[in-house]
């Protein structure tokens, strides 16, 4: 069997995300911790490599994708032939590693990556397949699929597997994008250079998303207004960057739309959240990446004030904001 390791991404770790790290440790020999966490915890550090766990403090450094490229570098300088990654809220379970391992080692290829079923917790269902193909994606679920691997544009990044050939192939995670679609740029990459992208249905992840709440057909994930423009910005720029490839330029303004409509209908915050969103889209647009705050100093402060805090409109008269 060919080696492996985990990158295990904390930030503000609870007491049942670092259940879910032990959990994973017990059946992966080679764990490395990346802690995102603006300030580090001593105490906790020292606790896991008590237990064997390597622990890098990346001082959210690149966000999610730079705690990714650095697990990736420590595995990689190790001679670790295939990366799995995985996030603080996935729940495994025993046989999770040696299930992927397996699918792994049915593909007749040295550079892939594939990631488990996605079973959306308060949903109530998986994420579905997304296939490859240049004109409009139509999405299928999987939910009662029990074995086989299913050719997919993208996978969920927690919980997949990507071998050390494809990470060198297509180089680290874009670390300007930090947190939101970093997994559909990197599948979007690898499916137009050639690597396959694969839905293992043998194998399930238990997750969620934000604060996911049902509204019959529809749903919404009660993000906050800074995360809403790097969810528009990025889903839209990794979309229009792979246009040549997939034709798809046009499907991130949808996922966009999307978003704002449901931040209507159902989100406090709206007009915060809105203006987040539209600020995205246009510098998804644009090709403008970076922070939130470089980009647009006065929006990005607009957009993370507290809900209930004063605004002064006049020397005698205040208001509170929604």
């Amino acid at each position: 069997m060919k080696s492996f390791g985990l990158i295990f991404v904390l930030y503000h770790p609870t007491t049942e995300f670092l259940r879910n790290l032990s959990k994973a440790r017990a059946t992966c020999d080679n764990v490395i911790a990346v802690d995102n966490s603006p300030v580090p915890d001593a105490h906790l550090h020292e606790a896991l490599r008590h237990d064997g766990t390597t622990v890098i403090f990346n001082h959210n450094q690149g966000g999610l994708a730079g705690a990714y490229n650095k697990g990736a570098e420590a595995l990689l300088s190790q001679g670790c032939e295939i990366i799995f990654l995985l996030d603080q809220d996935s729940d495994i379970d025993e046989f999770f590693f040696s299930k992927m391992m397996q699918a792994c080692s049915t593909l007749n290829t040295d550079e892939f990556i594939v990631g488990p079923k996605i079973y959306e917790i308060n949903l109530q269902k998986c994420m579905p397949v997304v296939p490859p193909g240049q004109r409009m994606p139509k999405p299928f679920r999987i939910d009662k699929e029990t074995e086989g691997l299913f050719p997919t544009l993208f996978v969920i990044s927690s919980g997949s597997a990507i071998s050390a050939q494809a990470y060198r192939k297509l180089g680290a995670f874009k670390e300007d994008y930090f947190i939101e679609a970093v997994d559909v740029e990197y599948g979007l990459r690898a499916s137009s250079q050639g690597v396959p992208v694969y839905m293992n249905a043998a194998v399930t992840m238990r997750q969620t998303t934000g604060h996911i709440e049902r509204h019959g057909k529809l749903f919404t994930t009660n993000h906050a207004a800074w995360r809403r423009y790097y969810g528009a910005r990025n889903i839209v720029h990794a979309f229009r960057l792979y246009r040549s490839q997939w034709r798809l330029y046009w499907f991130g303004g949808v996922l966009a739309l999307h978003q704002g409509l449901c931040v209507l209908l159902f989100e406090p915050q709206k007009w915060r959240k809105i203006v987040a969103i539209a600020c995205g889209y246009l510098d998804g647009r644009m090709g403008r990446l970076g922070t939130f705050e470089a980009r647009r100093p006065k929006m990005a402060a607009f957009c993370k004030r507290s809900a209930r805090e004063v605004i002064t409109v006049g020397a005698n008269s205040s208001v509170t904001a929604k």
